[in-house]
């Protein structure tokens, strides 16, 4: 029995570290849809508004265990990385710069829902640019 135990501790701690240190690969996730509307979804969000993406990139650099994975202001485009605090599951957002509006895309790396962390985390930083004046 204590063997059993074991084992699946010892698996449990293997998902958990593959979960966490997996890499992340810009030349998947470095991408957006071809169209991009105000949605929810199971597995992330989409959301186009009027905006600037130098000052959001602003606001999501500011965001806690909150990277940059590929592209810049500059490029019109900009994919983040963002680990949640306990088990480190990555989201991947996109920031797209269409001529006055910014079209964004945030999904989750692992699993089938988010539970709306993805909208969440979005909205949150549109309510900061809006409060910003971007």
């Amino acid at each position: 029995m204590k063997l059993i135990l074991g084992l699946v501790l010892v698996g449990i701690v293997a998902v958990l570290a593959f979960v966490r240190l997996a890499p992340s690969d810009p030349a998947r996730w470095h991408q957006m849809l071809d169209s991009v509307t105000n949605r929810d979804m199971d597995g992330g969000a989409m959301r186009v508004v009027p905006g600037d993406l130098a000052a959001l990139d602003a606001i999501i650099r500011a965001t806690p265990r909150t990277e940059v994975l590929a592209g810049d202001v500059a490029q019109g485009m900009i994919t983040y990385v963002t680990r949640s605090r306990v088990f480190g599951f990555p989201d991947y957002t996109t920031v797209r710069q269409d001529g006055a509006r910014l079209e964004i895309y945030g999904r989750l790396r692992f699993g089938k829902s988010d539970l709306g962390v993805n909208a969440a985390r979005i909205d949150g930083w549109l309510q900061r640019l809006g409060q910003a004046g971007g």
